[in-house]
């Protein structure tokens, strides 16, 4: 295609040169959607970008809202990779513009698929910025889709449409305090699955039983009971039997690491220590295929995860080796949670620390491990304000006071032994 590309000059044929243009940044996106860095995808974007040239709004207005649309794919995965919103801000502006003559009474479908695409990247921004007003227009988008994008008439683009838009409800669900959003999450999770079944679309089942259980978790770590619990965890085990280790690695190990966090949510509720050995394994399976050197973010992601169930065990038995444990894997985990890279999540693992390093402040009796925690909570209230994370400051307030008297008292109760020794 490369070659093609340069044997064709722009003097030529200007429309096959742009059209060639065009099938080149396709299959460009195609190599580098599955490869890590971002080489093949900037040629995508600069292949794209020639096409534009040819094809204008004012002599090919539906070849230009097409190559609008497919620079938009290519900038949208871009922006996915990075850490900004530049690109997802660009790529947004261009399925705008393809919207533009990609008109719903012009081109139905193209336009349901514009639609599709800018709520994808809508849904990437919401997911970057703390309002939730990117997510809102998602849902509109992905809405807006559906209007074309029916069951009857595209069922596989209607159960994608209908699992994006859930993905989006659930994002949203995680932020608001109620349950709505999580509730119309499932329902159209539901939907999708219909025609996303196991048979057809094996892989697309999968990942459509995994959200549909990280929606389940997030409604049962709300509710009293165990009900949507026990519901994720059965959801999570289905995606499993697809997303194995040896088909899709990663995704086998997010699953996994799903899969242990509504285990320990269940642990934490039921009072016994099963689920929360299961918890363990499943995040030791995935931190197996989520290395360091491979996903340094989600290996320290899992490390963090790992402790927080190793310092529930830790809390419930009688000696120190799980809580011990628990202080290893969250120090572990800060090698690559940095406060630099992400400083919410370098200050929740530094509250977590803290309260393990209490733990054991309590039952070994001395001062160090109080004045390691007390240290931890005051790294993380450097990150963790009243008014950027309230529920976490206040964990870690109340961490912070406790440490601090515990402190306080065991050094007190040193000072005779002291004098003592020194008589």
């Amino acid at each position: 295609m490369a070659e093609l590309a340069r044997r064709i000059s722009k003097g030529d044929n200007a429309l096959e040169w742009a059209e060639t243009q065009n099938d080149l940044g396709a299959a460009l996106l195609a190599l580098g959607s599955r490869e890590s860095g971002t080489e093949r995808l900037e040629e995508a974007a600069t292949a794209h970008r020639a096409a534009l040239e040819v094809y204008t709004r004012e002599r090919l207005p539906l070849e230009w809202a097409a190559t609008q649309n497919h620079l938009a794919n290519v900038l949208s995965t871009l922006g996915e990779r990075e850490s900004g919103t530049r690109r997802l801000e660009e790529a947004v502006a261009a399925y705008r513009a393809a919207l533009e003559e990609r008109t719903r009474e012009r081109v139905p479908l193209g336009w349901a698929a514009t639609q599709n695409n800018l709520a994808t990247a809508l849904s990437r921004l919401g997911g970057r910025e703390s309002d939730t007003a990117r997510l809102e227009e998602a849902v509109t988008a992905y809405r807006a889709a559906l209007e074309e994008y029916t069951r009857e008439r595209v069922p596989l683009e209607w159960a994608m449409t209908q699992s994006n838009l859930a993905n989006s409800l659930s994002k949203l669900g995680e932020r608001e305090g109620g349950t709505e959003r999580l509730e119309e999450a499932i329902a159209a999770y539901r939907a999708a699955l219909e025609e996303r079944t196991r048979e057809r679309v094996p892989l697309n089942w999968a990942t459509t039983q995994n959200n549909i259980a990280n929606a389940l978790s997030t409604l049962g770590e709300r509710e009293s009971g165990t009900g949507r619990l026990e519901e994720a965890v059965a959801a999570y085990r289905a995606a499993l039997e697809e997303r194995t280790r040896e088909r899709v690695p990663l995704e086998w190990a997010a699953t996994q690491n799903n899969l242990a966090n509504a285990l320990s949510t269940l642990g934490e509720r039921e009072g016994s220590t099963e689920r929360l050995e299961e918890a363990v394994a499943a995040y030791r399976s995935a931190l197996e295929e989520y290395t360091r050197e491979r996903v340094p973010l989600d290996w320290a992601m899992t490390k963090n995860n790992l402790a927080n169930t190793l310092s529930t065990l830790g809390e419930r038995e009688s000696g120190m080796g799980r809580l011990k444990e628990a202080v290893a894997a969250y120090r572990a985990a800060l090698e690559e949670r940095t406060r630099e890279r992400v400083p919410l999540d370098w200050a929740t693992t530094q509250s977590n620390l803290a309260t393990a390093l209490s733990k054991l402040g309590e039952r070994e009796g001395g001062t160090e491990r109080f004045e390691e925690a007390v240290a931890a909570y005051r790294n993380a209230l450097k990150i963790l304000t009243r008014k950027r994370a309230p529920l976490l400051w206040e964990i870690a307030q109340t961490g912070y006071r406790n440490a601090s008297a515990e402190l306080a008292a065991h050094r007190r109760k040193q000072k005779p032994l002291r004098a003592l020794a020194r008589r």
